[in-house]
């Protein structure tokens, strides 16, 4: 008789959340996917905050970057350093080209080449350089929004 309970209240909760799942599955049906290349011609590559150098550009690949969950390429040209900085958001990073170095306080130094992941967590503060001669493209994925605030 248990048995018989069981599934019936399992039944009745499946009808009741079927137009929910359907439902989320239509949207992720509607969107459509999509791909990058790091040199692709048509990536709006844009300035980096001011207190960067010149010559650092952000593109942004997908999402929103002032909300949460965007994803960006940064590209640093070769031996470039990025001075003292944090993120309010943790960041997920993949090296595409070149060598970079990341020093987060209280910690080794680390040597990305490309193919490396790194997780940065938010609000430590880390100075960055890229130690090649070719420019330093690295892929960030933002849980928060994306930004970059100078510490002294």
């Amino acid at each position: 008789m248990k048995h018989i309970q069981i599934a019936i209240a399992s039944l009745f909760l499946f009808i009741i959340f079927l137009p929910t799942a359907l439902s989320a599955q239509s949207v992720e049906a509607e969107s459509e996917a999509f791909i990058w290349n790091a040199d692709d011609p048509d990536l709006e590559w844009g300035p980096c905050p001011e207190f960067l150098p010149d010559n650092c550009r952000l593109a942004v690949l997908q999402g929103n970057p002032e909300e949460p969950n965007a994803d960006v390429l940064f590209k640093l040209q070769g031996n470039t350093k990025a001075p003292n900085h944090i993120h309010t958001s943790a960041e997920r990073m993949i090296l595409i080209s070149g060598e970079f170095h990341v020093n987060y306080e209280g910690q080794d130094p680390v040597v990305m080449i490309a193919g490396t992941y790194a997780y940065g967590p938010a609000e430590v503060p880390h100075t960055a350089s890229c130690e090649s001669d070719e420019p330093c493209i690295l892929f960030i994925a933002f849980e928060g929004p994306v930004d970059a605030i100078p510490v002294d």
